[in-house]
């Protein structure tokens, strides 16, 4: 897979739920790549881990999320309950991030990030993504699939725990995503 090909905001996928759906598959085939990988390529795989997560949980909560509420009944209940996970696995990814691949108990602490992850994903597909496919038509739910690849393009790609709304998302997140990229451009050719 080429690394064009493990950016969210490039897939073709025209419905968001079926776009969310397989991010959700990219991000279980990352986890797999990271957890095999040798020590020399496990810091690129879990870069590209990290960025994904990032962009993808950023865009569902400036996209996704705030629609849910609107049109989903008990909407507010389900998002809250996505929005308390998603600051958990990030605030997991952040601790795993700063203690690097290198880490004497990397796979651990990845291991415990996954089923975090793994978990929150279930809840939306059951909770979210069911309610919010029966609410929407076809052409809804293009037009949010076409937002949530620009709110990924523009997405920070590094976790930021404690920025977990739409609003929160559209203050900060735009910064904080400019900051993070020049980080990034930095660190690769720093390597």
């Amino acid at each position: 897979m080429t690394d064009s090909s493990r950016r969210p905001e490039t897939m073709e996928e025209k419905d968001v739920i079926d776009l969310l759906l397989a991010q959700h598959a990219m991000i279980r085939d990352m986890f797999d790549e990271v957890e095999q990988a040798g020590p020399e390529e496990r810091g690129p795989a879990f870069t590209r881990l990290v960025r994904l997560l990032a962009v993808h949980e950023t865009a569902e909560e400036e996209i996704v999320h705030p629609y849910v509420r609107k049109v989903v009944d008990g909407g507010d209940a389900v998002v809250d309950d996505r929005l308390a996970e998603e600051r958990q696995a990030k605030e997991l990814l952040q601790r795993l991030e700063e203690a690097g691949p290198d880490a004497p108990d990397f796979l651990e602490r990845l291991a415990l990030l996954r089923a975090a992850v793994t978990a929150h994903a279930r809840s939306e597909e059951r909770y979210e993504f069911v309610r919010l496919r029966a609410e929407t038509g076809p052409a809804e739910r293009r037009a949010m699939a076409a937002g949530v690849k620009a709110a990924e393009a523009l997405a920070p790609t590094h976790p930021h725990p404690g920025v977990e709304s739409a609003t929160m998302n559209l203050l900060v997140g735009t910064p904080v995503a400019m900051v993070d990229r020049i980080r990034d451009v930095i660190r690769q050719a720093m390597r």
